[in-house]
């Protein structure tokens, strides 16, 4: 039975309802600032419950399914916890990487399907990978995260090292010969979703024939070049990676194809999905720009949840109409989910370890920088009165230290300290040189 749970199950599983329900209630406070004691003894109870729950699990005759919907529900409060912590500033801490890595293999996943990618651009994944692993690799060796927990970072982690590995294996079997007619198609492919991704404001395509046609020709002379079926080296031999570039030369013909067919209008059992994708993608761009003064890291969660579950709509790749067609549109839809999910990972990723009730000092100080710089561009001599503002302004910031520490409402230390004090540093040391070039008022 799908989502059966044990009956041994069920307290635990109500037990962590009730923790989600009280995470999201938290998560819609606009009102306050998170606590990091609220989230910490949150997280701890969390350990608890799962604790009790492997004592179970390991007494218990057979193995829980993999729909089980303990597991499902506690991944749920996992990675809303992952965001709290993000948003409390303990972005150095494990807890925080369980969101992070759960995004990564979404996109991680989606390159892999869509093969459209160069091993050049996995390198800021690998790099990424690394420092979240460096993370779980010190708290654990400080025995400073639960075992429960370290056992299902793990498990994440090493299912996004497998992929990621795969994805580098299979580009580094691609021939020097064949890398410039790959990295080629790889754009070709980027280029066609991005046509298909163009939106009118009422939400309908907005691409002509005439955009898709070049890249057509572009595909058919990069297809002549083939010797009975493959593609040749100078000396007449075979290169290695023939079955990648072909496969992503077939994918670029038949994403042409499907966007010429859908040019009209994506066909009408996909427009519910296309009209969330576009404004899921609008929201996001937006959010790239403003998340740091207009949102929380776990508002985020929303977003997630929904692209999820267009995701799970997709068979085998595909989005099917109710009669089990394959309408004409997928190109659009695909490139539309993966741009939504490379835009949450990139919210996600930027996010600085910085607790909310720092932020507003954060956001002032990087204004006043980006003007500071700004004034030192356009070079001296300056008046005393022309830097008056900013030399208030920064020790307006400065006198809200408290023992040389910034403060929450509380009285409590939020993390962040060491960023926000650099910045306020580099602010003065700019003022300071502008105070070089100062001349007398008179």
């Amino acid at each position: 039975m799908t989502n059966r749970v044990p009956e041994e199950e069920l307290s635990i599983l109500e037990a962590l309802i009730n923790i989600r329900n009280r995470l999201h209630a938290l998560k819609k406070d606009r009102q306050t600032y998170f606590r990091s004691s609220t989230v910490t003894e949150i997280y701890d109870e969390v350990t608890e419950h799962v604790k009790k729950l492997n004592e179970i699990r390991e007494l218990a005759t057979e193995s829980p399914t993999s729909d089980n919907r303990v597991n499902a529900v506690l991944d749920d409060v996992f990675q809303l916890l992952s965001l709290f912590f993000m948003a409390i500033g303990k972005n150095k801490e494990s807890p925080a990487t369980y969101a992070q890595l759960a995004t990564f293999k979404q996109c991680l996943d989606h390159i892999n399907e869509s093969g459209v990618y160069t091993v050049d651009e996995l390198i800021p994944y690998q790099n990424r990978l690394i420092d979240m692993s460096k993370i779980i690799n010190n708290d654990e060796e400080n025995n400073a995260i639960a075992e429960p927990h370290l056992k299902l970072l793990k498990k994440k982690l090493k299912s996004c090292e497998t992929v990621l590995g795969q994805l580098l294996e299979s580009g580094s079997n691609l021939s020097e010969e064949l890398t410039p007619v790959h990295h080629r198609l790889v754009e070709i492919k980027r280029e066609l979703g991005a046509i298909g991704s163009r939106s009118n404001p009422d939400n309908t395509p907005s691409f002509q024939n005439s955009d898709v046609r070049p890249y057509q020709d572009e595909l058919r002379s990069i297809d002549s070049k083939r010797v009975d079926g493959s593609f040749l080296a100078p000396d007449g031999s075979i290169p290695s990676g023939q079955a990648q570039v072909i496969g992503l030369l077939e994918e670029c013909y038949e994403c042409a194809h499907d966007l010429i067919a859908s040019q009209d209008d994506v066909a009408g059992t996909l427009k519910p999905i296309y009209h969330r994708l576009i404004e899921l993608k609008s929201l996001l761009e937006r959010l790239t720009l403003t998340h740091r003064w207009t949102s929380r890291e776990t508002d985020m969660w929303a977003y997630q949840l929904q692209l999820n579950e267009i995701d799970n709509m997709r068979k085998d790749g595909k989005f099917y109409d109710n009669e089990g067609n394959v309408p004409e549109g997928q190109t659009v839809l695909l490139h539309l989910l993966r741009k939504c999910y490379r835009l949450i990972y990139k919210i996600l990723s930027s996010s600085e370890p910085i607790a909310e009730p720092l932020m507003p000092i954060h956001n002032q100080l990087i204004t006043v920088r980006r003007f500071l710089i700004e004034v030192k561009k356009f070079g001296g001599p300056f008046t005393s009165r022309e830097l008056y503002p900013y030399q208030m302004k920064l020790a307006s910031i400065d006198n809200m230290r408290v023992d040389g520490k910034f403060l929450d409402e509380d009285g409590s230390i939020p993390e962040g300290q060491g960023i926000v004090m650099a910045l306020l540093n580099e602010c003065y040391d700019i003022l300071y040189e502008l105070k070089a070039d100062v001349v007398d008022d008179n």
